[in-house]
């Protein structure tokens, strides 16, 4: 039976990409060694890293006077990492979701915030709009894809102090107008790798302008002097970005992502909103192309469990809901085929005729 990967994270990769890294682990270019036991520091590694930066900043056309960076700890500490950085006096934080609120708790360690609207009120079933954001904030944080809730804003705002973007799991799913951003950052583990990498895009000339201390491993100087390499990476996980970089450009880049996730969500958004079983969970014009959330409609609830196992045995991973929030989520990363998630609505069709 073929299995359809829906995880939130870690999640589905191309299956090109995790032979080509599972057969580098067994021999690394010929060399007879494994990529999991070579020296970052050998002659053939080098060329890695920096393929995978040039192939990052041609695909996400990303301006002159910008780095990218492959480091580790995860988006959770680059929300210690941005405002070591970047918080000055004072910050601007939007709240949608799980993450965006542990940005802001980190934030708080540092300055002023301020956090200038969230959606908490009705469990971040909707993005805010019509917020002011301080003209006197050092930079505004966004959390633009939000895994838990299923909403996502999938448009580059406007705004009128320096912007930072948490893009962990629709970074490469669309395209970004890089040049309103001085940070976007990221685990890799749902749209560019394999867990245990993180990215970074920071503007060199924005950092070097507080006035604390930054202890050396948490300074982004630091790293863009020595090109991702001032410790030991995860050569592994690089690796496999580099593979599914190479895979996302073969494929039509971030143009074709981004059309491939519109016809997936629309797939299967228009099976959520007329089967008579379920509903959505979230505001129609706020729904996430990457995480689709829904759940039983109230008259069907006892019928969740009987749901997750029907699925679960026609082959659909991961579609449980967050624990958080319950019902379900279907993780639709660039990977993702249109013939999975048809194959969730056709379970999704024949559950109804059961029931």
């Amino acid at each position: 039976m073929k299995k359809y990967n829906f995880n939130a994270g870690p999640s589905i990769l191309p299956r090109e990409v995790i032979e080509a890294t599972a057969a580098a682990c067994l021999d690394f270019n010929g060399s007879g060694l494994s990529l999991m036991e070579i020296s970052h520091r050998a002659k053939d590694f080098q060329p890695v890293i920096d393929e995978a930066v040039a192939l990052f900043k041609e695909l996400l056309n990303i301006p002159e006077g910008y780095s990218v960076l492959f480091l580790g700890g995860g988006a959770s500490l680059e929300f210690c990492m941005v405002p070591y950085n970047f918080l000055e006096k004072k910050a601007a934080y939007l709240n949608t979701g799980v993450w965006a609120k542990k940005a802001i708790k980190e934030a708080k360690a540092f300055g002023e915030v301020v956090e200038v609207a969230s959606s908490a009120d009705t469990t971040y079933s909707y993005i805010p709009k019509g917020y002011e954001i301080p003209a006197d904030a050092d930079y505004f944080h966004i959390t633009t894809n939000n895994t838990i809730y299923g909403t996502e804003i999938r448009e580059d705002l406007d705004s009128p102090v320096p912007m930072i973007a948490d893009m962990s799991s629709d970074i490469f799913s669309r395209p970004i107008d890089i040049s309103k951003y001085i940070c976007i950052y990221g685990g890799a583990q749902k749209n560019l790798s394999m867990a245990g990498l993180t990215f970074v895009i920071v503007k060199d000339e924005a950092v070097g302008k507080v006035s604390r201390y930054i202890p050396t491993m948490l300074n982004y100087q630091t790293h863009i002097d020595g090109g991702s390499m001032f410790n030991t990476p995860p050569v592994v996980p690089i690796y496999c970005a580099l593979q599914n970089l190479k895979w996302i450009k073969a494929n039509g880049g971030v143009e074709a992502m981004n059309k491939r996730a519109q016809e997936r969500a629309a797939l299967l958004y228009a099976e959520i909103d007329r089967n008579k079983l379920f509903r959505g969970t979230v505001a129609k014009e706020d729904r996430s192309v990457m995480n689709i959330c829904f759940v039983m409609n109230d008259e069907y609830k006892d019928l969740e469990a009987d749901f997750m196992k029907f699925a679960t045995e026609r082959g659909m991973v991961g579609i449980k809901g967050h624990r958080s929030v319950g019902g379900f989520r279907a993780s639709c990363y660039n990977a993702m085929s249109i013939e999975g998630v048809q194959a969730l609505v056709d379970c999704m069709q024949e559950f109804e005729k059961l029931h």
